[in-house]
C-alpha cells in the first residue's frame, strides 16, 4: 500500500475536523502536511471522483468531504487510491514443473487460502472502521487542527 494512503486518510480526517469551513484549498493542505500540491492533487481526484470528496473550482474553491465521516470507511479511501484488486494473486506455480507431475489439483492450495483469509479479515477491519472513528480517536489533534486552520486564514 502506498503512502498515499496514509495522505488521503489524514486529509479525510482534517477535512472532517474543518467541517464548516468551507472548501479547503489544495494549497492549504498541501502545505499543512508538507507535500507537493501536484502529489496531493491526484490522491484527492481519486477521493473525490470515488464521491468520498467533494471539489469546488475557483478561487474560493477547495475540498470538503462529500459525505457525512461516519459514512465513508477505511477501506472506500483505500479503494479509491490503490483500487481493489487483492493484495495476492495466486498464480498456481504449483502446477509449473515437476511439481505439477500427478496432477491433484482440484482446489485451491493452503498457500491461496491461508492468503485469501488474510486479505478478507484485512478487509473487515478496514471497512468497519470510519473516518469519524479515526477523528474520535484523537480530539485534542481536532481542536490543534481548528486553531491552527483559523490562523492560516487571518
Amino acid at each position: 500500500m502506498g503512502e498515499g494512503v496514509e495522505w488521503g486518510l489524514h486529509c479525510c480526517v482534517t477535512l472532517g475536523w474543518l467541517d464548516g469551513e468551507g472548501p479547503v484549498p489544495i494549497r492549504r493542505l498541501a502545505a499543512w502536511f508538507d507535500l507537493p500540491q501536484e502529489y496531493l492533487k491526484k490522491r484527492l481526484q481519486a477521493l473525490t471522483k470515488a464521491g468520498i470528496l467533494a471539489s469546488a473550482p475557483g478561487a474560493r474553491g477547495g475540498f470538503t468531504l462529500a459525505r457525512p465521516p461516519e459514512q465513508i470507511t477505511l477501506m472506500d479511501v483505500v479503494t479509491a487510491l490503490e483500487g481493489s484488486a487483492e493484495a495476492f494473486r495466486c498464480d498456481e506455480i504449483r502446477q509449473r514443473g515437476l511439481g505439477a507431475e500427478g496432477g491433484g489439483f482440484d482446489r485451491p492450495c493452503g498457500i491461496a487460502r491461508a492468503m485469501r483469509r488474510a486479505e478478507l479479515a484485512w478487509r473487515r477491519e478496514l471497512a468497519a472502521q470510519t473516518i469519524a472513528d479515526l477523528m474520535a480517536d484523537n480530539p485534542a489533534n481536532a481542536a490543534r487542527t481548528r486553531t491552527n486552520y483559523a490562523r492560516l486564514r487571518d
